[in-house]
């Protein structure tokens, strides 16, 4: 590793390090990054504020995720790990109609299944992997300034002893996530156009899950108007659990958090017996208010990846996907830079970055205005749209040969429409043929 010295403030000496690539963050968006950098033949370092193992949410993959993580040579120690293979999605409501999406049906070609994981495990095996790759990794070492010059930067951390250093590199990959560390320091965060909304959840030891549900897809219950349940059972025999609304649904909920999370599962049928009594592996945890998004994912001599862009909702899973996506893309636009080539981030990186978001932003609007359930929970189902959709729900948002992709904030709006009104029709012939018995 390249070091130098140069002065610091009040006398003594700063070790700066001179690398290629810094990529702050080691979650799957960084050490993806960071991999193809690597593969790539250059110097590329990951700084990561907190200690591995840590707890993060994001738990049920989509197959789009699984190009990447290929591509960045992660598969053989992730399949390596036993985690729980997941082959779909089911979405049930108060009514007991049940919507199965199999990956397998999808209407775009590409992977048809992928992984549960307990991110925390999960995140650490991409994390020493990468490092096994010969990839620098810093934990609990935080960015407090970064100072451009051009492309080339210099960036102050802070290690877990207080000690601070420079780091010089011809390139930022901030894969930070909910630490957004460069729209933080440059002011780059917008607020989202969607509504602040709140998750309590836990992991629970799942003792009855054979009795209620194949392991092998995530859980989506349709609780009430603007209230979902996940269920995402993992290898292990233990399930992460959550519920998602505006905030208001969870003041009628008092108590400890668990006891708040232990009464709002009892007031779901879908859930509650199976649920019942069962251990908490840690007491419940909160997130609210975590939409959030930038102008503009890219800069002189950076990029914005994964969760720092924009996060949704984990109504989809997109999380991960969206992560892993973006930094593929982005670390492959780097090595091209480091090159020599001239790169067009905006044509070759934002745009496109922003189909994806786009397209999950569409859908996690219709989720919560009722459209999606309008869809999903219909008497007549139409098997082409199901199967484009499927697409969707799978992570292929980029896909736009699929009309319910390229055409997002217009066709299932319409879809709905054309079910309501088939619905009215059917329900006019009953009533006339009703009449007509009379």
């Amino acid at each position: 590793m390249n070091k130098d010295e140069t002065k610091a403030p009040f006398g003594g000496l700063w070790a700066v390090e001179k690398v290629d690539v810094l990529v702050i963050g080691a979650g799957p968006s960084g050490t993806v990054a960071a991999s193809i950098i690597n593969k790539g033949g250059f110097k590329v370092k990951i700084v990561e504020k907190e200690k591995f193992p840590r707890f993060v949410i994001g738990e049920s993959l989509l197959p789009r995720c699984m190009e990447p993580l290929e591509d960045a040579g992660f598969l053989p120690i992730l399949k390596a790990q036993g985690y729980q293979e997941k082959f779909g999605a089911k979405f049930v409501n108060e009514k007991k109609q049940i919507m199965d999406f199999n990956f397998s049906d999808q209407f775009t070609k590409g992977w048809s299944w992928t992984y549960q994981v307990q991110r925390a495990h999960f995140d650490e095996v991409l994390a020493k992997e990468v490092q096994r790759m010969g990839v620098d990794v810093e934990f609990e070492t935080a960015v407090t300034a970064i100072k451009f010059d051009g492309t080339n930067s210099t960036t102050t951390v802070v290690g877990k002893d207080g000690t601070e250093k420079k780091i010089e590199a011809r390139f930022i990959v901030d894969a930070s996530g909910y630490g957004r560390v460069i729209p933080r320091l440059f002011n780059l965060d917008r607020p989202s156009n969607l509504p602040p909304r709140k998750t309590i959840f836990a992991h629970i030891r799942d003792t009855r899950r054979d009795q209620y549900v194949e392991p092998n897809r995530i859980l989506i219950v349709d609780h009430k108007p603007g209230v979902w349940v996940w269920c995402i059972p993992f290898s292990n025999g233990i399930t992460s659990c959550g519920f998602v609304g505006e905030p208001e649904f969870f003041d009628d909920f008092t108590g400890t958090p668990e006891e708040q999370l232990r009464a709002i599962i009892a007031s779901e049928w879908n859930i509650a017996d199976r649920f019942k009594d069962n251990e908490f592996i840690f007491e419940p945890r909160t997130i609210q208010g975590w939409s959030t998004t930038c102008d503009k994912f890219y800069g002189e001599g950076f990029a914005l990846t994964g969760n720092v862009t924009e996060f949704l909702d984990p109504i989809f899973s997109s999380g991960v996907t969206l992560a892993t996506v973006s930094s593929h893309r982005a670390a492959q636009l780097v090595v091209r830079q480091l090159q020599g080539e001239n790169i067009d981030w905006q044509k070759e990186y934002m745009e496109p970055t922003m189909i994806g978001v786009n397209t999950f932003r569409s859908y996690v609007m219709a989720w919560y205005d009722g459209t999606l359930q309008k869809i999903f929970f219909a008497e007549e189902r139409n098997e082409d749209v199901i199967k484009q959709i499927c697409s969707v729900l799978a992570g292929y948002v980029w896909d736009e040969e699929n009309p319910y992709v390229k055409n997002h904030s217009t066709y299932l709006k319409r879809m709905a429409r054309l079910i309501a009104v088939g619905k009215k029709l059917r329900d006019l012939e009953e009533s006339e043929m009703q009449v007509g018995e009379e």
